[in-house]
């Protein structure tokens, strides 16, 4: 028996705003989560002007920012300069209702979403039975579960790097992975009191090892890369952490660490994010470097874009080849600005000789003097110019 319902593989961030907004056009959603419960891990914790405004729309952003950490100016440094640039989203508050990048960790909002969903009878979500395969035809979607099968109408892959989804349906992974690893440390040490104008939001060029502190509730994030020829463990190691965090400021290193990861780090795009009637969103269609925040946030950007046309489809308002825009928007502002950014975020920080730092260095000065740059530099690296970008294909 066919179920009237939209069907989504995946309980994160990406999945639930997939949820909260197809609910809120009033199409009825089941949510298969692989887990026994919502993911608890820190993972993404940049919320964007422009995503905000969206989870605004679900009545999500103000709980959400009543947990989180407001960031109205993120800064680049280097290790010898010191300050080289500052930008201020209040340059750009004409165009937004969160003139700021929120500090939060993801699974605060995917607990905010469920709370919200539960309490309409037309979501569904399963807990501990992911689904492992699905087959379609013309008119329904199967999914064949941990246990079990079930159809639907649609399907929706928000299940991550690792899709089963995307596996199922046999779409190309294509991109790289870099070399590097990224450590992620957190920790309760003060930084802003050893670093002077340090801005909750923080790039940090160097050629020996560039890093990036981020200010979350409670704690800082100390984001670096490891040399391709070091083991995991010996990079896991404490006091291997100990000495990075001496790097990052001098007195670091004693302070606890709450929080160690150790992740490789891709820069890929599924070849296409539609096939018939399943469709791909979020890490599952396209993941890159964490340099920008544009992941999760792009992710978002996407189950907006894919639920509002799915929702004129159900309602018989748009004919199904309307889908056929998400496909080609979403992917396209992929390539061109999330991944095309983030690879030059990393090319920046990590550059080796004096002439392209001394590049990095101007070109962020001159960006942060003129109006008219910093405002178009502000639009880009909150994802408002990708979203513009993304409305002009059809």
């Amino acid at each position: 028996m066919t179920e009237e319902r939209v069907f989504i593989s995946g309980a994160g961030p990406v999945g639930l705003s997939a949820a909260a907004r197809l609910v809120h056009h009033g199409v009825p959603v089941t949510v298969f989560e692989t887990g026994p419960d919502l993911a608890a891990e820190s993972r993404a914790s940049t919320f964007h002007p422009s995503t905000l405004d969206m989870l605004d729309e679900l009545g999500a952003a103000t709980p959400l920012e009543a947990q989180g950490l407001r960031a109205p100016k993120l800064q680049y440094r280097n290790k010898r300069d010191g300050l080289i640039a500052r930008f201020d989203f209040g340059d750009i508050a004409d165009l937004t209702n969160h003139p700021f990048r929120l500090q939060c960790e993801q699974w605060r909002l995917t607990r905010i979403l469920l709370d919200k969903l539960e309490l309409n009878p037309a979501f569904e979500i399963v807990f501990d039975n992911g689904i492992q395969d699905c087959r379609q035809d013309s008119d329904s979607v199967t999914v064949v579960l941990k246990q079990g099968e079930r159809t639907g109408r649609w399907l929706i892959g928000a299940d991550g790097a690792s899709s089963q989804v995307r596996r199922a349906i046999d779409v190309e992974f294509e991109g790289f992975t870099w070399p590097e690893r990224f450590l992620v440390l957190s920790t309760p040490f003060e930084f802003a009191d050893e670093i002077p104008d340090l801005d909750p939001v923080s790039y940090v060029a160097d050629q020996q090892q560039w890093h990036f502190l981020l200010r979350i509730p409670g704690l800082w994030r100390v984001m670096l890369p490891i040399p391709a020829d070091m083991s995991d463990d010996a990079a896991l190691d404490p006091e291997y952490g100990r000495r990075c965090l001496d790097w990052v400021a001098a007195g670091a290193g004693p302070s606890d660490v709450v929080h160690r990861t150790l992740y490789r780090v891709h820069q890929r795009v599924a070849k296409t994010f539609r096939r018939g009637r399943v469709f791909l969103a979020g890490d599952a269609a396209h993941i890159n470097n964490p340099l920008g925040g544009m992941g999760m946030n792009g992710g978002i950007h996407d189950a907006f874009n894919l639920t509002d046309r799915l929702a004129e489809v159900w309602r018989g308002s748009a004919e199904s080849t309307q889908l056929d825009l998400y496909d080609r928007q979403r992917r396209t502002v992929t390539m061109e600005a999330v991944q095309v950014q983030t690879i030059q975020n990393k090319k920046d920080l990590e550059a080796a000789d004096d002439t392209d730092q001394a590049e990095f260095r101007d070109r962020l000065r001159n960006t942060e003097a003129d109006p008219d740059l910093r405002r178009a530099y502000l639009q880009r690296i909150s994802m408002m110019a990708s979203l513009k970008r993304a409305a002009e294909i059809d």
